[in-house]
């Protein structure tokens, strides 16, 4: 079990809802909740339809990033507590001002 921060991208087990199997995607970590839980916002190569969200690129990240070619998308309005027993790998961390504007009381969510 490693220890996770603010900032960090992770790749997850992660089910957005209960209807739905988990699937293994990056995780921004907002936040803990006490141990072995974090707090995490999804990242989805798609914009949802149904949500806010907030473009990442490979600009955002201090270390590190994702393996994509274009851009993804933190989904700011779906924000999870998962197990840290779920995390399968860091891929890296964001900067402090994307991380300030993931968090922001703009977003729904926070």
């Amino acid at each position: 079990m490693g220890q996770y921060v603010r900032g960090d991208v992770l790749l997850a087990s992660v089910a957005l809802d209960g209807r739905t199997a988990p699937k293994t995607r990056p995780v921004v970590v907002i936040g803990t909740e006490g141990p072995g839980r974090i707090r995490i916002c999804p990242v989805s190569s798609r914009p949802p339809t149904d949500a806010p969200c907030l473009p990442l690129t490979i600009d955002d990240f201090v270390t590190g990033g994702l393996d994509l070619f274009g851009e993804s998308y933190v989904m700011t309005s779906r924000v999870l507590t998962i197990r840290s027993g779920n995390v399968i790998g860091k891929k890296g961390r964001l900067t402090r001002e994307t991380l300030d504007e993931i968090t922001s009381g703009d977003q729904p969510g926070f």
